[in-house]
C-alpha cells in the first residue's frame, strides 16, 4: 500500500463515533477475494468501525513460511517437519472431552509427546483413550523469534495488545492452535472483548458466531452461558428461557489458507473439520478500545457484587477488587491507565519526531506499523485514546486508587495528548 495516499484518505481522519457492534443486514460474511484490490482504508471502513466480521481468501497468506513448510503436498499437517524444529518445545494442551466450568482443561506436554498422540490418534480413526487433545494458545512465535512462520497482515497491524505487551515485555496474544479432526473451541468471547484474526495453515475449521448482545438470550436461567451452543438442552425452555429469542448464528466454513475476522465483542464456538493448525491473534486499537473499557468496568462491577458483603469491614475492599479483577482478566484499572499511556506516548513520538522507516523496521515494529498506516491515523489513534482516557480519569473506582504511583498524572496525560493533537491538526 502506497504510504501517501494512504496518509491523505479522509476516513482516518474523521472522529467517528463509538460503533456498536451489529448484526449483517441479510446475515452474510464477506469474503475478500484479492490483496491487490483491498486497501487497510477498506477493511477499517467496511469491517473494524462497524465491527462486522469477514474472511480473506488464501491469497493473502499464500507466502507465509509455515504454509510452505509446516503442510504435506495433499494439505496435510506436517508433522515430521514441526517435530524437527519444534520437539523440545512444552506446549499447552487441552481435552475437548472434558468440561471445567465453562472450558476444557489444559496441562503441559512436551510437543514431541503430543506429537506422538496425534499420530496414534489418526491410526485410529480419530480415536484415543486419552479423549480429543488439542493444542491452545501456544506461544510459539516469542518462543521461537528465528522460525519464518508468518507476516501479520496489514489489516491487523494496528495492533494495541501486542504493542503494549511487547513494551512491557511479560506477554503477548499472538498463538498457534494445531488440533486433530473433532477438536473444538467452546463457546466464549475473547479476551477484553478484543477483536481476533484466524488463519489456517491448513485444514478446515466451522465457526458459529453471534453478534455482540445475542449471547444474552442463550443464557440458561442461572444467568450463564451456554458450554455447546450445538447442544439439545439449548432448546428446552426450563433451563434456557429466551432461547428462542435469539437469531441464529453466522456460520462460517473456513477453508486451507483463509484468514476470518471476529468482530469485537462477538461469542463464538469452533470446531476443526480436519487435521488443522492455525495462527490466532488477539488485538485492541483505537476502533474498539472504548468496548474494552466498557468490559473492564462491567467486570470490577460484577467483582464487586460478589464482594459486597465485605465492603464496610474490609480497609481496603476496592483495592482487592481490583486484584480479583487483575486475577480473571488480567488486567486492573491502574494497568490499563499504563497500557493507554504507552499506546499514546508511542503515536506522540512519531508526530513530535517523525520516523525513519528504515529505522523503525529494525528497531521497534510499533512505530513501524505506525509509520506504515501514516500520521493521520496516529491522530485517530490519540484523539480515541484522549476519550477513554478522559473516561477512566473520571471514574470513581478509579479516583479511590492510589494513584501516585502513576507518571505522569492522568491530568498530565491527557494534556499531552490534546497538545499533540492540536499541533497535528494546525
Amino acid at each position: 500500500m502506497d504510504r501517501a495516499t494512504f496518509a491523505c484518505s479522509t476516513a482516518f481522519f474523521r472522529d467517528f463515533g463509538n460503533s456498536s457492534p451489529g448484526a449483517l443486514p441479510g446475515g452474510q460474511v464477506d469474503f475478500i477475494d484479492k490483496a491487490d484490490s483491498f486497501t487497510y482504508s477498506d477493511f477499517f471502513r467496511d469491517y473494524l468501525i462497524p465491527n462486522h466480521p469477514c474472511v480473506f481468501s488464501a491469497k493473502f497468506t499464500e507466502d507465509w513460511g509455515s504454509r510452505k513448510n509446516w503442510v504435506t503436498w495433499d494439505g496435510k499437517p506436517n508433522l515430521e517437519h514441526l517435530l524437527h524444529n519444534f520437539g523440545e518445545a512444552v506446549v499447552p494442551v487441552a481435552n475437548c472431552d472434558v468440561k471445567e466450568y465453562n472450558s476444557n482443561p489444559k496441562e503441559q506436554l512436551p510437543f514431541k509427546e503430543f506429537v506422538e498422540y496425534w499420530r496414534e490418534y489418526i491410526r485410529n480413526g480419530h480415536r484415543s483413550s486419552r479423549g480429543c487433545l488439542y493444542l491452545k494458545d501456544w506461544h510459539l512465535s516469542r518462543a521461537f523469534p528465528e522460525q519464518d512462520v508468518y507476516t501479520t497482515p496489514v489489516y491487523f497491524s494496528s495492533d494495541w495488545l501486542n504493542e503494549y505487551w511487547d513494551a512491557v515485555a511479560v506477554d503477548d496474544f499472538r498463538f498457534v492452535y494445531m488440533g486433530p479432526k473433532g477438536s473444538w473451541t467452546p463457546f466464549h468471547a475473547d479476551v477484553f472483548r478484543s477483536y481476533s484474526w484466524s488463519a489456517n495453515v491448513c485444514g478446515r475449521k466451522r465457526w458459529l458466531l453471534y453478534p455482540a448482545g445475542q449471547e444474552e438470550f442463550l443464557k440458561d436461567r442461572h444467568g450463564n452461558l451456554p458450554f455447546d451452543v450445538t447442544a439439545p438442552d439449548l432448546r428446552d425452555k426450563r433451563i434456557y428461557p429466551r432461547y428462542s429469542q435469539s437469531q441464529p448464528p453466522l456460520e462460517i466454513l473456513q477453508e486451507a489458507g483463509e484468514i476470518v475476522f471476529i468482530p469485537s465483542g462477538w461469542h463464538h464456538q469452533v470446531h476443526n473439520l480436519e487435521d488443522t493448525i492455525s495462527i490466532n491473534h488477539n488485538w485492541v486499537n483505537g476502533c474498539n478500545v472504548a468496548v474494552m473499557w466498557s468490559f473492564l468496568q462491567d467486570e470490577l462491577a460484577a467483582v464487586q457484587r460478589e464482594l459486597s458483603q465485605w465492603k464496610d469491614p474490609m480497609d481496603d475492599w476496592h483495592l482487592q477488587c481490583q486484584l480479583i479483577m487483575k486475577s480473571c482478566t488480567g488486567i486492573d484499572y491502574k494497568e490499563f491507565y499504563n497500557f493507554l499511556k504507552v499506546i499514546a506516548e508511542n503515536r506522540i513520538s512519531v508526530l513530535e519526531k517523525g520516523l525513519d522507516e528504515e529505522e523503525s523496521s529494525s528497531q521497534n515494529n510499533s512505530r513501524a506499523a505506525i509509520s506504515t498506516l501514516g500520521m493521520l491515523h496516529a491522530v485517530f489513534d490519540l484523539k480515541r485514546t484522549v476519550k477513554v482516557l478522559s473516561s477512566l480519569s473520571a471514574n470513581e473506582d478509579f479516583r479511590r486508587l492510589d494513584l501516585s504511583s502513576l507518571c505522569p498524572a492522568p491530568e498530565a496525560l491527557l494534556q499531552h495528548l490534546e497538545a499533540a493533537i492540536d499541533t497535528a491538526l494546525l
